[in-house]
């Protein structure tokens, strides 16, 4: 387990399900969403078998932050691209 500081945000990385890179916002900022994915732990044996067991919330990060959280999710230690851009078609 490790986790991320950015800005005045820690982040479990365990609990990260999906990231977002150049996202635009509606004003038009560059942004990188994150989707955060937490357990939701049932109060009742019965509750358990619901098909909704994460807790799921897109956080949007804009600004040096977000540029920080592309630096760190786009590197070569981090993440391995299965199709690198000069490899990438246009249909997708």
């Amino acid at each position: 387990m490790s986790f991320i500081k950015i800005q005045n945000i820690i982040i479990n990385t365990s609990y990260i399900a999906a990231i977002k890179l150049d996202n635009i916002t509606s004003s038009g900022e560059n942004s990188v969403s994150v989707l955060i994915a937490t357990p939701r732990f049932p109060l009742f044996q019965l509750e358990s078998t619901s098909q909704n067991l994460y807790h799921q919330e897109w956080v949007e990060f804009t600004g040096q932050a977000a540029q920080a959280l592309e630096n760190y999710f786009t590197s070569f230690n981090n993440v391995i691209d299965l199709l690198p851009a000069h490899q990438q078609s246009t249909t997708i």
